[in-house]
């Protein structure tokens, strides 16, 4: 059964990430860059649209897209290696940075409660957000392993009660700043001497003002963490699939946009610095408790605070999973990853062994990093920025490589015969290459532990993919699927709940144009659609166990799955063993109730020959509550219509 999420359950899942930098962002970046962060985190914030756009541009070109699929198709399968692997050492730092974050939150809350109710416990932050971000972690694991329907729906929930949040905390933060004045955050930035990496000896970087902004960007970069997922995601939207990623790039930018920088403003206007030095490790938990209101209130706005605000960001750990399996799994599709990685739970059907993985190294980091939010803010930022760049360059190149005409294009482009030379996407790209230069010589442990990680993963991905081609590993991507059999046919209706059903047959994987034409017209609202494989077997009777699929059929469904995401349409795949196709058919398609049935044109029998075959079948098995049925065959360029 292939599920498709709609476009608020995709930004949800990014926004999972994007959104949660607003409880961490501001208290790290104020401590590399000083009382000026809100300035770059504004700005941060409000080129991510273009970073949105740049994904919307490669998306809309691979339905299996991300920074793998564009870097290998422009520049070759070892930088599409490289990228991977930084973009790997980001998802695994998200993952433990948002739920150490978490946990530093909840110890603010509990140490502050404490006292009010006569408990005389303090609660260490470190150990206590240590041991809170594993649990968080297995969690989400859990429900990665269940599926990303199932996860979606969690991140939706926990979106909406951010939303809750964002709105009363503005609210209260406008009546402050009403009531108090509101101070703009000066617009120089005040480095530290960790801020400025190797670059800390010299007087030169900070006297030459464009150098010292893109210095001060790059320490808010992080704002941004998560944007690749959305690549990851298109991959899962329904129909309209390119309008769908428009609708989700919205909505993922304007809430990102206000809560972040909102947030960053309204902390630095109303918390006294003296007060605020204390909450850069929860930076909105100060906040609530600085905002004009009684105390008593104030303690109830930060356990909102608090409670909303570990939740996303325990749920920016489901977005790194979600990503990084979405990531591994277009490497283990291409013969990098071992064959082992991409077998399916028996029971859900998810590459259980990939999430494993990325679950082992994300728990391995938290404990590494004993609790520590600013040192995992400055070293995850590498994978992020290189990734991006890797992913902006290359789409730059697809535009003079793959001269064909796009869906949507980032905007800012002048033709020259029939290249679209792309002036926005040049300009991006330029942005963040520099940023992630200057990034290289100021972030010494960004530098050093992505570089170390980056090169690992590259090694496990430069070996492995060795010994596939060692193995003799098929050229050709095949879906790994899972078999359930039924003794009969009824026990697929339970899939079906929909008033009408489409019944399409298939048994050639290079003659699908009418599953194709099916789901071009395919109204997934009201309409189930049977994909049905007849797998023939010799002898007299219909039905017979299949254990494991063979070539033929795994190449046959590998292409009915990518026919069903390209159009983010849900299918159900049929298989049955039937000594008469013509049979197997008409039986399906009764036992489904199916209103119209969509055959390929045959190369072997003309048109007449099958529609005479299965309308004598039909009849054959007519019994008297059967419906008529609409029979579609269906080849390039011509159509044949009829009832029986």
């Amino acid at each position: 059964m292939l599920t498709f999420i709609s476009f608020w359950r995709a930004a949800a899942i990014v926004l999972c990430d994007m959104a949660s930098t607003a409880w961490y962002v501001g208290g790290i970046a104020e401590q590399a860059i000083g009382k000026a962060a809100p300035w770059f985190i504004l700005a941060v914030m409000a080129f991510s649209a273009c970073v949105l756009a740049l994904y919307m541009e490669g998306s809309s070109m691979f339905v299996r897209g991300g920074v793998y699929k564009v870097v290998k198709e422009a520049m070759g399968g070892t930088l599409a290696k490289v990228s991977v692997s930084a973009l790997m050492f980001d998802y695994v730092l998200t993952g433990a940075i948002s739920s150490v974050s978490a946990g530093q939150y909840l110890a603010g809350l509990l140490n502050s409660v404490f006292p009010y109710a006569r408990i005389d416990w303090h609660v260490n932050p470190a150990l206590f957000s240590m041991v809170f971000a594993i649990a968080a972690v297995l969690y989400f694991w859990r429900q990665n392993i269940l599926g990303i329907e199932e996860s979606s729906d969690k991140a939706l929930k926990i979106i909406w009660a951010t939303a809750a949040v964002g709105a009363v905390m503005i609210g209260f933060c406008l009546y402050t700043v009403w009531v108090r004045g509101f101070f703009w955050p000066p617009g120089s930035p005040a480095f530290s001497r960790e801020s400025l990496g190797w670059l800390a000896g010299s007087d030169w970087a900070r006297r030459i003002g464009a150098f010292g902004l893109l210095i001060a960007l790059g320490h808010a970069f992080l704002g941004m963490s998560g944007v690749e997922t959305l690549a990851q995601v298109y991959r899962e939207m329904e129909a309209p699939k390119l309008e769908n990623l428009k609708r989700a790039s919205l909505v993922i930018f304007f809430f990102a946009f206000i809560l972040t920088t909102s947030v960053s403003f309204f902390a630095v206007s109303i918390i006294p610095d003296p007060v605020r030095a204390k909450y850069l490790d929860n930076l909105i938990a100060g906040l609530a408790m600085s905002v004009a209101a009684p105390h008593w209130l104030r303690l109830m706005l930060q356990a909102f605070v608090v409670v909303v605000g570990a939740a996303i960001l325990c749920g920016a750990v489901n977005t790194a999973i979600v990503g990084s399996n979405g990531v591994m799994n277009r490497m283990a599709e291409d013969g990098i990853m071992p064959e082992w990685f991409r077998w399916l739970h028996p029971k859900y059907g998810t590459t259980h062994r990939m999430i494993n993985l990325v679950v082992g190294l994300q728990i391995a980091t938290i404990v590494l990093c004993r609790g520590d939010v600013y040192l995992l803010g400055e070293a995850y930022a590498f994978g992020l920025i290189w990734s991006l760049v890797f992913n902006a360059a290359s789409v730059v190149m697809l535009r003079f490589n793959t001269r064909y005409q796009r869906e949507w294009m980032v905007p800012l482009n002048w033709k020259v015969g029939d290249v679209h030379v792309p002036i926005g996407l040049s300009a991006i790209f330029l942005t963040l290459l520099s940023v992630a230069l200057i990034n290289l010589a100021t972030k010494k442990m960004a530098t050093i532990s992505g570089l170390v990680f980056t090169a690992g993963f590259f090694a496990l991905f430069f070996i492995a993919e060795r010994i596939n081609r060692g193995q003799g590993r098929q050229a050709e991507h095949r879906e790994k699927l899972n078999l359930r059999n039924e003794e009969a046919l009824d026990g697929v209706l339970s899939e079906i709940d929909k008033p009408n059903r489409v019944l399409v047959a298939v048994r050639d994987p290079r003659g699908l144009h009418h599953l194709g034409k099916a789901l071009e017209t395919l109204d997934s609202d009201t309409t189930d659609m049977v994909v049905l494989f007849c797998k023939i077997q010799h002898g007299m009777s219909f039905g017979g166990d299949i254990q494991s699929l063979g070539p033929e059929e795994e190449l046959v469904f590998t292409r009915v799955i990518s026919a069903a995401e390209k159009c983010g349409k849900t299918v159900t795949p049929l298989l049955v063993v039937s000594n008469d196709p013509f049979y197997a058919i008409a039986q399906s398609a009764q036992a489904v109730g199916a209103g119209q049935v969509v055959l390929g044109i045959s190369g072997r029998v003309s048109v007449d020959h099958q529609l005479e075959r299965l309308a004598m079948t039909w009849g054959a098995l007519q019994g008297a509550d059967t419906k008529p049925v609409h029979i579609r065959v269906i080849g390039e360029g011509r159509e044949h219509d009829v009832e029986i």
